[in-house]
């Protein structure tokens, strides 16, 4: 079960700091990743961090600007975002897949609930 915190609204040019936390305790051998969706639209990738946080992976349109982290001694992942724009409001997810990441949707095992990310221009 993934449980996310954290979203809410914000002015263009702000942060946010969005979090998942995992009650599984394999958490470690899972890859995490985040995806958005905007209303009418389908499900994207947004980033991913490998199960041993070797690698991270970022949407272009996020590169730059979005972080994503894990401490995998709280079963927790987060995604730093800053200098937000109006395009990135959508909900936000978190997901885990075991062991190897991805960018597909469809590849993830566990998906959070969603939190809304509203970016005021």
């Amino acid at each position: 079960q993934l449980v996310q915190s954290g979203g809410g609204l914000v002015q263009a040019g702000g942060s946010l700091n969005l979090s998942c936390s995992a009650s599984q305790r394999t958490f470690s051998s899972y890859s995490m990743g985040w995806f958005r969706q905007a209303p009418g639209k389908e499900r994207e990738f947004v980033a991913y961090i490998t199960w041993n946080s070797d690698a991270t992976y970022y949407a272009d349109s996020v590169k730059g600007r979005f972080a994503i982290s894990r401490d995998n001694a709280k079963n927790t992942v987060y995604l730093q975002m800053n200098s937000l724009k109006p395009e990135d409001t959508a909900d936000y997810y978190c997901a885990a897949k075991y062991y190897r990441a991805s960018y597909y949707p469809a590849d993830y095992d566990y998906w959070g609930q969603g939190t809304q990310v509203t970016v005021s221009s």
